[in-house]
């Protein structure tokens, strides 16, 4: 399936249906009182997150999603039937913003969240409710109101634990297919990725998280340059970035660990245009394609050396899997890590964290804990 990840909508909510004024005609009733019904409400279009969708596809071709507007009331105090509602089911991680002004509507970031994109309008009134002491007769009623009338843009930012950067041909794909179950196209040509790929790393069977592949970036992405700038957006939600270089450079004319870094440079530089926040997030370097190198910890040791690098690294080689258990065991253990502090901060938030009772700490030593009672056998 092709993978489309933006598209503009239009959504149109039904028109309330319209009150209207009527009054009882029955038999030995020559005067009966008003039983002018309310009109229905108008059909509204929402829209649910659903984790079995990965791709906005559909929305390409269906730009115009429209509500029935509800029936207009009756006599006999008979309200007019509500318009059924409309859904709209896009992938998780959908973003929806106001394409006339930009803003952001709605995240739908969790599998089953649903939100109104345009609602129905209410029914009118009829003119039992204008009944009054003054007013026996009333001929008053009100017409329906109008549904909204929005237009959206919506765009797909996957969900991923990590994600990996790079320019093409630094092996992402290569490493991704090594260590997850995808199975991307991989070729000894740049930009044999097109569209974003996920994949599950599983290293326990209840422990695992999802890496996101993105086409590679190359100098001058920021201003739109090559394809990795179109999915960007796709590493926002990530955790961490693993950034790989290639230093097994081909060229005989240029010294393979100083193009590393001359490379290395470009995509934090890149990274820093498009988005500082993208920029900032924790960034591991990955040297891929150790095994192509005469001297791998020479190779390791000189780019340390000359990128002046401080952050977490890793020497693997994608194809033949060298250091890539080392690596995913090490990002399980910090995602965890991650994940605890997040939901302690969330618990605190709610009001909802409860303290630990210091009785059953089995991590303090026995300086930390209290001397035991006078008359105790300790």
């Amino acid at each position: 399936m092709k993978f489309v990840d933006e598209a503009t909508i239009e959504v149109v909510a039904g028109k309330g249906g319209n009150g209207v004024a009527s009054f009882r005609r029955e038999k030995f009733i020559p005067k009966g009182g008003p039983d002018g019904g309310d009109g229905g409400r108008g059909g509204s279009i929402f829209a649910v997150a659903d984790r079995n969708i990965n791709t906005l596809i559909d929305f390409r071709y269906a730009r115009l999603h429209r509500a029935k507007g509800g029936e207009n009331g009756r006599g006999s105090d008979q309200y007019g039937a509500a318009a059924p509602d409309i859904t709209l089911r896009v992938p998780v991680g959908t973003v929806i913003h106001d394409a006339e002004t930009g803003e952001v509507l709605f995240d739908l970031n969790k599998h089953d969240q649903k939100v109104v994109l345009a609602a129905g309008g209410q029914g009118g009134m009829g003119n039992m409710h204008f009944k009054s002491s003054v007013n026996r007769a009333p001929k008053q009623w009100t017409p329906g109101k109008e549904g909204e009338h929005r237009y959206l843009r919506m765009e797909l930012k996957v969900l991923a634990d990590v994600g990996l950067l790079g320019l093409p041909n630094a092996g992402k794909s290569t490493l991704i297919t090594r260590i997850s179950n995808a199975k991307p196209k991989i070729a000894d040509y740049p930009f044999t990725t097109l569209h974003p790929n996920l994949g599950v790393v599983r290293t326990s069977p209840s422990r695992s998280f999802v890496v996101a592949d993105i086409p590679g970036l190359i100098e001058g992405a920021s201003e739109g340059a090559g394809l990795g700038h179109l999915f960007l957006r796709h590493l926002a939600r990530t955790r961490v970035l693993l950034h790989l270089v290639d230093v097994s450079t081909p060229d005989p004319d240029a010294d393979p660990v100083e193009q590393a870094v001359v490379d290395a440079r470009a995509i934090v530089e890149e990274l820093r245009r498009y988005d500082p926040e993208l920029a900032a997030k924790p960034r591991w370097l990955i040297l891929n394609k150790l095994d192509m190198v005469p001297d791998p910890e020479d190779t390791k040791r000189r780019f340390l050396k000359l990128y002046d690098w401080k952050g977490p690294v890793f020497g693997i080689s994608g194809l033949s899997g060298e250091g890539t258990q080392d690596l995913i065991y090490a990002l399980q253990d910090y995602l965890d890590a991650e994940r605890e502090k997040e939901q302690l901060a969330q618990d605190q938030a709610d009001g909802t964290y409860v303290a630990p009772d210091p009785r059953f700490d089995d991590t303090r030593t026995d300086a930390d804990k209290p001397a035991a009672p006078r008359g105790s056998d300790e």
